[in-house]
């Protein structure tokens, strides 16, 4: 049999039938894809084969070939990752300036990452709701530095309702997945738009203004018009895996446009002569915050991530 892998809570997987039967799975013996180190062999939204046991249960056997996935670090093998998600259309990546903040930094390596396994990604300031004059100024900045980058981005809030409706056609019809830190809002803006879903929500810690794990495991949820949404646990940290180190500023978009330029072809854009990314920072043509965001990636001391 075959199907679509729509929730994953460790050792066990929850698999949509073709025929829309669903079944509860595991993986057949030791279980392993071909030059990924990874945590999990089976992630949220794989095609898979499946052989029933019994009524309600089965062994997956095989997997389709992807179209792209994306990654985290492993929270416990620093030198292993986990598999958020594959086979992906778009990513809306939850971003708060309270309650809790989301970094700069935090942003930058999602976006270079999802760069590397081909996601598009949406930006979604949520919580808009909670801002003050200067928080508005800052936001104004954040999505015109974004936009002109190249990424869309837009202004909610989950709370209020205020801009959530427009998102509901961009999830028609397409695989969305939904990431960010704890506590952005993934969680209350799905409950918004699909109230039927009723996921769990909780509030923010008061004692350090950081989010608290509501979702523990990822699910994949059918929207609008065979649309289907993926709701993550939130991530307080992002790693990249199997680049070159020299790629790490292909996946910059704004980096990636300059470095054309470069005098060496293998310019790392932090000392050569004739960089053309760093005199586009001189010029702030390339804001300092997303070259800080590349060098905090360049100069991870965490050398597993790099292809050997």
């Amino acid at each position: 049999m075959h199907g679509l892998v729509i929730r994953n809570t460790g050792s066990w997987y929850t698999v949509l039938a073709d025929d829309k039967t669903t079944w509860e799975c595991k993986v057949k013996g030791n279980f392993r894809l071909k030059g990924i180190r990874s945590t999990n062999p089976v992630a949220i939204g794989d095609r898979v084969e499946f052989n029933p046991l019994d009524g309600q249960t089965a062994l997956i056997t095989g997997i389709d070939d992807r179209k792209n996935y994306v990654i985290r670090k492993s929270a416990n093998l620093s030198k292993q990752s986990h598999i958020l998600a594959a086979n992906v259309d778009q990513c809306f990546l939850f971003v708060t300036l309270r309650q809790p903040e989301t970094s700069t930094i935090f942003i930058d390596r999602f976006l270079a990452s999802a760069e590397a396994y081909r996601i598009p990604v949406i930006l979604i300031f949520n919580k808009i709701d909670l801002l003050n004059d200067e928080d508005k100024d800052l936001l104004a900045g954040l999505i015109h530095l974004y936009t002109t980058v190249g990424y869309a981005c837009r202004s909610v809030s989950a709370q209020t309702g205020d801009g959530v409706e427009e998102l509901r056609e961009l999830l028609k019809g397409n695989v969305t997945l939904l990431s960010g830190n704890s506590g952005v809002g993934k969680s209350t803006l799905i409950n918004r738009l699909f109230p039927q879903l009723n996921l769990k929500t909780s509030e923010i810690s008061d004692a350090n203004n950081t989010g608290k794990h509501t979702t523990t495991f990822s699910e994949m949820f059918p929207v609008e018009n065979e649309g289907f949404i993926i709701d993550t646990p939130g991530i307080k940290g992002f790693g990249t895996f199997d680049m070159e180190r020299e790629e790490i500023g292909h996946y910059f978009k704004d980096i990636f446009h300059f470095s054309a330029l470069c005098r060496f072809n293998n310019c790392t854009h932090t000392h050569e002569p004739g960089c053309a990314v760093l005199a586009a920072v001189e010029r702030h043509d390339i804001s300092q915050s997303r070259y800080n965001s590349y060098l905090s990636i360049l100069d991870d001391p965490n050398d597993e991530k790099y292809r050997k």
